[in-house]
């Protein structure tokens, strides 16, 4: 081998802005006595190094193996340069190129490093709640462009002073081109205001939010991706004045702790739940409540389960480490808006919610909610992908065209397609509202901009009246592709397990507009990328009222009643309708019988709302999902399967093909409930009759067809017993199981499946 100098050049794409990584290459060349150069680019890194070949080789195998922590590289190209006798090794300005393919970094959690510093009283930094480093702190909140420079970002209105400009510009500190990197004398500061938004007196604005949390008052505090409401969450009085003022009855508050330790007092904590709180991510996790436990009853009633979270900004940090047990952390917004990120707006919306607030100076460009995630079936499940994960890609089997999908109304997310990355945006939420649909624009808008994406075709839910639909519909000047709900779960499942061909696909949720103009949500479909055949489905029963049944659901049990029973179906004994007016049964019966406001719904879902009416827990609900979830709690308190014999008894169509009946599970139910059977019984014999039921059904589908992989997906599987014992079920017949990991089951991944399926589409066109 030779040893004369020689020259090579790589291309490094990937998270490779704003995480560290020219200071770590700089580094490592000169570890490696290398001399040349490394640059950012709108496309990623580029990197010039001369030297020995050995060394050369050394280096590149260690790029990948030694990266920055929150780096990740998916794709470097490297080939021979010209060897131009550099002299050392240096880091170049940005280059910003017309091509651009950067993946922007999400936001990070504190790391241990600036904590250390932040509690050190002899550091310059000593309780700055705005520490940070290139291995931690705000990304895509502050984020307006790429390259990710400074001047592209919020930090651009703060000059640093001449002690961080020396950590900026020096490749050997670990904040090296930190664009965040600030101090007290040069950065953003914190103010404490009165709900007016005037300026309170303060020497410690931190210390004095903590002293009115303590005294029970509600602090409305800005943290990385919008404000927080804050409370004190053994404190009952104030939780019963958070949610009087917010609106919000009964759906759990989301809480912070200090330590897993802390936690560990309130809940019982599993291994990996323990990861995924500690991860840099700092997600909110289900976490099973221990019992007795010294959290007020207000933060989560009738429920098993907290979402908990440790601190993920240093201002949490300070906080936290004043003492609290636990702080009630939820959403900074007004009821079914998005959460508050700029001063002025927090003042005026959360004005009649907040007792203070707790601000700073620093813009937060793009709102970001908390990500939820909990462990079930073997793995980390997402229920909201939003702060922590944004923007990372979902790395595709194939390309794709450049596509715009617009998500569901429920949940929303939108997705972007470059090559083979897919991107989805953060959590948007229930597209209900005009300051909803403005925060939908500004995400389209900002992702196409900074991940330099002009789409071919606008993919939507077939659904004509959500708005998210009609932004599509608008959209004239590219390609309009409608795709169907279910479909597209059962595609953003296949999707993020890179499976291609046909697949049996379980689809699952609440609603759904069905192709034949129904609600559907009970689907089985034999299904491809860019089609599907709807093999069987829950049978038909009326929803009374339309969405008025979502709300009540001793309406859905009035259908599934009469489903089973006839007309006489409020004479059996049962005690769900005795509340209501007089007539009442005989309306709802008139209403489904002339077909008055009464769609026709397959939906799993709407299932769920009946039983939990019937069994007495849940006739009315304060949150979507409510009823299903309370169902869900309501089993016996075991793992254990129950066996076939115990199960209610179901009647499978020919072949898996058709109509599924629903009248003999219902009939089962209420034998029980007549017969007096615990309602924990009866909740678990449902779930494992859903189990068995559906598990057969696959079998008989396997048989005619030979298909023998199964997709599990939509809102139904937030269900941890019937994702977990379908999937267990299933394997044991000898299916291979696919389920979501990385996008969420409900409708936050619905956009995920509706970009593969419209790019399936467009490829068939184009064939």
């Amino acid at each position: 081998m030779t040893t004369r100098p020689i020259a090579r050049k790589l291309h490094i794409k990937g998270i490779v802005q704003g995480v560290g990584f020219r200071p770590f290459i700089y580094q490592l060349a000169r570890r490696h006595q290398l001399a040349g150069r490394v640059a950012n680019t709108s496309s990623g890194v580029t990197v010039h190094v001369e030297g020995a070949p050995l060394a050369i080789e050394t280096f590149c195998r260690e790029v990948m193996i030694r990266k920055p922590m929150p780096a990740r590289i998916t794709d470097i190209t490297g080939y021979d340069a010209d060897y131009e006798g550099l002299p050392e090794f240096t880091i170049s300005p940005s280059q910003q190129k017309t091509n651009r393919s950067t993946l922007v970094s999400p936001d990070i959690a504190t790391c241990d490093d600036c904590l250390k510093e932040m509690f050190d009283a002899h550091d310059r930094r000593f309780h700055y709640p705005f520490i940070n480093c290139t291995n931690c702190g705000p990304r895509y909140t502050i984020i307006d462009d790429i390259p990710y420079d400074r001047p592209s970002t919020s930090m651009k209105h703060f000059t640093m002073c001449e002690a961080c400009r020396t950590e900026y510009e020096d490749p050997a500190n670990r904040r090296f081109h930190a664009q965040p990197n600030a101090c007290p004398a040069c950065g953003p500061r914190v103010s404490l205001h009165d709900k007016a938004g005037r300026r309170m007196d303060e020497n410690d604005p931190v210390a004095d939010a903590v002293r009115l949390l303590k005294a029970g008052q509600i602090v409305a505090i800005k943290g990385l991706g919008g404000f927080h409401l804050a409370a004190d969450a053994t404190n009952s009085e104030a939780l019963q004045k958070l949610r009087q003022r917010k609106r919000r009855e009964e759906k759990p508050f989301a809480l912070m702790s200090q330590s897993l330790t802390q936690i560990g007092q309130y809940a019982i904590l599993t291994p990996e739940e323990q990861v995924l709180l500690a991860s840099p991510v700092r997600p909110i996790v289900l976490a099973r409540k221990r019992e007795p436990n010294p959290i007020a009853n207000e933060v989560s009633p009738k429920n098993r389960y907290f979402g908990v979270m440790l601190p993920y900004t240093p201002l949490h940090h300070l906080i936290m480490s004043a003492g609290f047990t636990a702080l009630v952390m939820t959403s900074g917004n007004r009821s079914e808006e998005p959460i508050s990120i700029d001063n002025d707006d927090a003042i005026s919306r959360l004005a009649g919610i907040a007792d203070a607030f707790l601000m700073n100076n620093r813009e937060i460009y793009l709102r970001s909610d908390d990500s939820i995630v909990f462990h079930a079936a073997g793995d980390r499940r997402l229920i909201r992908r939003s702060r922590g994960f944004i923007p990372a890609p979902v790395f595709l089997k194939n390309k794709v065209p450049q596509i715009l999908a617009c998500g569901g109304e429920l949940k929303n997310t939108i997705c972007l397609t470059k090559g083979d990355h897919a991107f989805l945006s953060q959590h948007i939420g229930d597209m209900e509202n005009a300051r909803t649909l403005d925060f939908f624009h500004l995400t389209v808008a900002h992702m196409k901009r900074i991940l330099d994406i002009s789409p071919v075709a606008i993919a939507f839910d077939m659904h004509p009246d959500y708005m998210s639909s009609q932004y599509a519909s608008a959209q004239t000047d590219v390609a309009q592709i409608p795709v169907q709900h279910h479909h597209a779960h059962v595609v953003s499942c296949m999707a993020e397990n890179h499976l291609d061909g046909e697949v049996i696909g379980l689809s699952f949720d609440g609603t759904g507009y069905g192709t034949d103009g129904c609600i559907w949500g009970g689907e089985v479909m034999i299904a491809t990328h860019g089609a599907f055949d709807r093999a069987a489905h829950l049978s038909y029963v009326p929803m009374p009222g339309g969405s008025a049944a979502i709300k009540e659901p001793w309406r859905m049990a009035a259908a599934y009643l009469m489903d089973a029973y006839g007309d006489d179906f409020a004479d059996n004994g049962l005690t769900v309708f005795d509340d209501l007016p007089e007539n009442t049964t005989n309306l709802i019966a008139k209403m489904i019988s002339q077909g008055v406001n009464s769609p026709l719904t397959s939906s799993l879902g709407r299932l769920f709302d009946g039983v939990a009416a019937i069994t007495g827990i849940r006739k009315h609900v304060r949150f979507e999902g409510q009823a299903a979830m309370a169902l869900e709690m309501a089993t016996a308190d075991n793992d254990r399967p129950l066996p076939p014999s115990e199960t209610y008894p179901y009647l499978l169509p020919p072949d898996g093909k058709g109509s599924i009946p629903v009248h003999p599970l219902i009939s089962g139910v209420v034998r029980d409930m007549l017969e007096r059977v615990s309602v924990p019984e009866i909740s678990t014999r449902f779930h494992w009759t859903i189990i068995y039921l559906f598990a057969d059904l696959c079998r008989q589908l396997r048989e005619k067809n030979g298909l023998h992989r199964v997709v599990l997906s939509g809102g139904v599987f937030q269900n941890a017993i019937l994702l977990k014992g379908l999937t267990l079920m299933l394997a044991q017949q000898g299916f291979s199981v696919y389920t979501h990991k990385i996008v969420p089951s409900n409708d936050g991944g619905l956009s995920l499946g509706q970009a593969v399926a419209a790019a399936a589409i467009i490829k068939t066109h184009s064939a």
